[in-house]
């Protein structure tokens, strides 16, 4: 009898490593597996997911390792802040007072804690449906804390002040960071396999900060007492950590529908007809923040920063309320949604027995009607005839394309409203 051994944890990546034979009288074993190959497939183990690569999305590898990348300069650079946050306690100094820097570092603590619960506050629904965009923010502010951190010294007056800031800024950089790689591995996995992605990227940190720690004590050392080094140290290493952030982000091809790839993807369809996959959206997206670069809402298109979701009624003048009224009973009988135009804007007001599937369809109508304004007089006719012959050939093609169709990520929606057509000229709503 001849039994083969082999190895891997996904059955389309398997390798030989032994052939067993067995007769009447003889037994054999031939190794076709080094003890070097071995051990380092078990090292590699413990730090990608189980069935690496076929177990992820083709974008966790190269995302993972600029992530490492940004994580190592991440913990330099925390080496050389704190040592400027301690010698600004009066770490080292005899005039110094246990009691006085146990105060200062609770402070500091303390107001890192309440920013984090204001930031989720009001920001707690938008980071799921902007991962990109909050990734990229988180580390800037973690960026903006240790640059407070480091320059704490330089203004002892100040000193307070200024190190509560820096922990209110990282503050922001935990809820968001947390958040958004909460969504990332949840896009990573392709056979439910989250909790094993989250281990080993758990794994893949620790390696990061022990090597950061290492190399940050050792720069530390070497800068003490040369400030002008320290600076152009840290800063060397900041815009080394963004731009590594900054192309992670890019590597991501998420398959979830927020506003704006809804925009990016309609766009091209009216004038195509087709539509594009997660790595061509991905190429036009805009992840960097609005404030961050002013041209960008000078040459953009995209008809979603002109969409409001979720319209609370009672703040509605008169003659929108009028035009509301109308509505139900005109182009939007069978939906549960009302859209309503003016300066421009789009309005959209839900019923309050939406599902995730009428939010969906009641922004990509709103789209449509969007990129409809000023090029006809019957626009939300127009915009219905579109969606009654090509709603449904859309959302299909998005479907075969890899796109997640089962609902709109977007911030919480907490106005809603409810109405009932009768068939009189008089709507009730």
């Amino acid at each position: 009898m001849i039994m083969e051994e082999w190895n891997g944890s996904s059955s389309t990546k398997l390798s030989k490593t032994a052939v067993l034979t067995v007769s009447s009288s003889s037994f054999s074993l031939q190794r076709y597996d080094s003890r070097f190959n071995e051990v380092s497939r078990r090292i590699l183990e413990a730090f990608v997911p189980e069935g690496f690569p076929t177990s992820v999305t083709p974008d966790y590898a190269p995302f993972q390792i600029w992530d490492s990348l940004q994580g190592l300069s991440t913990y330099i650079r925390t080496m050389l802040s704190t040592q400027a946050l301690l010698s600004a306690i009066g770490v080292g100094e005899k005039s110094a007072t246990v009691i006085g820097a146990t105060f200062q570092w609770f402070l500091r603590d303390f107001t890192g804690m309440l920013g984090g619960i204001l930031f989720t506050f009001y920001q707690g629904s938008n980071l799921d449906s902007n991962a990109k965009m909050w990734r990229l923010v988180a580390d800037l502010m973690n960026d903006l804390g240790m640059l407070m951190d480091l320059v704490s010294p330089l203004f002892p007056s100040a000193f307070i002040f200024i190190v509560c800031l820096g922990s209110i800024s990282r503050s922001f950089t935990g809820v968001a960071s947390g958040a958004t790689r909460a969504a990332l591995t949840q896009h990573f996995s392709l056979q439910n396999n989250a909790a094993d992605i989250s281990a080993k990227e758990g794994s893949q940190e620790t390696v990061a900060t022990m090597a950061g720690m290492v190399l940050g004590m050792l720069l530390a050392h070497i800068t003490m007492g040369q400030p002008l080094i320290i600076w152009f140290s840290f800063l060397s290493l900041t815009v080394f950590h963004m731009y590594a952030n900054y192309k992670a982000v890019c590597c991501l091809s998420l398959t979830t529908l927020n506003k704006q790839r809804c925009s990016i993807l309609l766009q091209h369809f009216m004038k195509s007809g087709q539509v594009l996959s997660p790595q061509q959206v991905s190429k036009l997206e805009h992840i960097l923040p609005v404030w961050a670069s002013s041209w960008y809402s000078k040459t953009s298109k995209l008809t979603h920063k002109k969409i409001h979701l979720g319209v609370r009624i009672s703040s509605l003048s008169h003659s929108e309320m009028m035009d509301l009224f109308v509505a139900p009973g005109s182009y939007y009988k069978e939906v549960k949604y009302l859209l309503m135009e003016k300066e421009g804007v789009v309005s959209i007001v839900l019923h309050k027995q939406s599902t995730a599937a009428d939010v969906l369809q009641s922004y990509l109508h709103a789209l449509v009607l969007g990129n409809l304004l000023g090029k006809s007089n019957s626009m939300h006719a127009e915009c219905q005839e579109w969606m009654d012959k090509h709603y449904e050939v859309f959302t299909t093609k998005l479907q075969s394309s890899g796109w997640q169709t089962e609902r709109l990520l977007a911030s919480s929606i907490v106005w809603k409203a409810n109405w009932n057509c009768v068939p009189s000229n008089d709507k009730n709503k």
